[in-house]
């Protein structure tokens, strides 16, 4: 699977103009984190729908929706994220707050927006929520 994502310029990388570094601690995290950290948090939210619900495809996107909101407002980043080293921030600096969680996460949950990624790698998610995911 190709990343949905359109190249930088040479000498040019996703977060540069955001004043984030090219690799390391706080630099955008890579498509396949990102993919593998979603894996684990729907695979997360199927489990507990699946132990109280005998799973319900609509109990595992409550789940999962909840989680991510919860999560991220709390400690800046869901199950997956901080298992694979990444956290949730908002562009400007300061507390995440709770609307951007919600907005992030509802466009996450219909999967288009989180496949269409601008130069940045950030989802549509993430731009109109103001948020960037990070390495940690």
């Amino acid at each position: 699977m190709v990343s949905p994502q359109i190249s930088a310029p040479p000498g040019d990388w996703p977060g540069k103009h955001f004043g984030l570094p090219q690799t390391g601690q706080r630099s955008i995290a890579r498509f396949g984190r990102r993919l593998a950290a979603v894996a684990i948090d729907i695979a997360l939210g199927a489990l507990i729908s699946y132990a109280f619900f005998e799973y319900d495809r609509w109990a595992s996107l409550a789940i999962f929706v909840v989680m991510q909101i919860v999560f991220i407002v709390l400690v800046s980043g869901s199950i997956g994220h901080l298992l694979l080293g990444m956290r949730v921030v908002p562009l400007k600096a300061g507390w995440i707050g709770i609307w951007r969680p919600i907005v992030r996460t509802v466009l996450l949950a219909l999967l288009v927006p989180a496949l269409i990624a601008d130069r940045d790698r950030r989802g549509i998610h993430d731009r109109l929520a103001g948020t960037v995911l990070v390495r940690r």
